[in-house]
């Protein structure tokens, strides 16, 4: 008489235990829609936390540009945040704004969209990431928002700021800013300094992204399932985004440089480095630290929490 019991070959995760561990052999159909998702709610997410960090971005991007001797503008991050609310109000300190809310949104779509998708491909059965793939997906987000986002957004801001810098500025607001940089620029007018973006982008999400997915890994320890508090997903992206300025505001520092409105005088990005070098010293490289690291700590951390907030919501309303 044949046995009742059926057969495990009609069960083909009996032979593979650690999809039923893992939750993949019961993760819904809509699983895959993670990509799609991380995009929407990256999106969200940078327009939200741009409006609340700008004024250090706006007084960092000044610190970067200010040079030695007698063009010298400001004395600091105080000098600067005086000098610009008694010359331009306290909203001086949102000039550029629009541009950057117009890229952010976009740019964190890309980033969170990208890291989700490369993610996706190279995720262990157990939904962790070697060390190396956490390298890797990081830097292949950073690589996809400067191309297809940052480097025009940031070409655009920085000359914005730039443009406030002058006696007489030219843009009296965002359509009629990019349209004089574009008729006397060119399109390729707002890829300048891609290289260096590439670069720097590559470089910062790869530590942040690194950084951030070690530090849930070592919360979670076994249970990989484990959710983390949003106060300490906060907690890691403050310190993932504090080890991307040291790892590579020189990079920045160049970037902007070749991003300014006195951006020709350098032959590309490694002549503005040797010019930075020369003439400047090694510590010019690391202006605009102290704002940068406030700014970058804060948005890192509140980029997070938010990122993670909607990606929760998400998952239980879209399956």
């Amino acid at each position: 008489m044949p046995s009742q019991n059926p057969s495990p070959f009609l069960n083909p995760y009996n032979r593979r235990p650690w999809l039923l561990q893992s939750g993949v052999a019961a993760a819904p159909a809509g699983g895959g829609n993670k990509g799609v998702k991380g995009i929407i709610a990256g999106g969200i997410t940078g327009g939200i936390e741009i409006c609340i960090t700008f004024p250090t971005e706006y007084v960092k991007t000044q610190l970067q540009l200010d040079e030695k001797g007698a063009a010298k503008k400001y004395n600091g991050i105080a000098d600067c945040v005086k000098k610009t609310i008694k010359s331009h109000g306290f909203f001086g300190l949102y000039r550029g704004l629009s541009v950057l809310l117009y890229g952010s949104i976009p740019k964190s779509a890309v980033r969170f969209g990208a890291f989700e998708t490369f993610k996706g491909l190279v995720v262990q059965p157990d939904g962790s990431l070697s060390p190396g793939n956490r390298l890797l997906c990081g830097l292949g987000a950073g690589v996809s928002e400067a191309i297809l986002a940052v480097t025009p957004m940031e070409t655009i801001k920085v000359k914005f700021i730039n443009d406030q810098r002058s006696a007489q500025p030219r843009f009296k607001g965002f359509f009629h800013g990019v349209g004089i940089i574009i008729r006397e620029n060119g399109i390729g007018g707002v890829y300048k300094g891609l290289t260096a973006t590439i670069l720097k982008q590559g470089s910062n999400q790869a530590i942040r992204f690194f950084v951030m997915e070690s530090l849930k890994d070592l919360y979670k320890g076994d249970d990989k399932s484990k959710p983390v508090p949003k106060w300490l997903v906060g907690i890691f992206g403050a310190t993932a985004g504090a080890a991307s300025v040291f790892g590579n505001t020189p990079l920045d520092v160049v970037k902007t440089r070749m991003q300014g409105l006195e951006a020709s005088k350098y032959k590309n990005t490694l002549d503005c480095a040797i010019q930075i070098w020369k003439n400047e010293g090694a510590f010019a490289f690391y202006k605009g630290t102290v704002p940068r690291l406030g700014r970058v700590c804060l948005d890192v951390a509140i980029t997070f929490m938010i990122y993670d907030s909607f990606m929760d919501l998400f998952n239980k309303i879209w399956p």
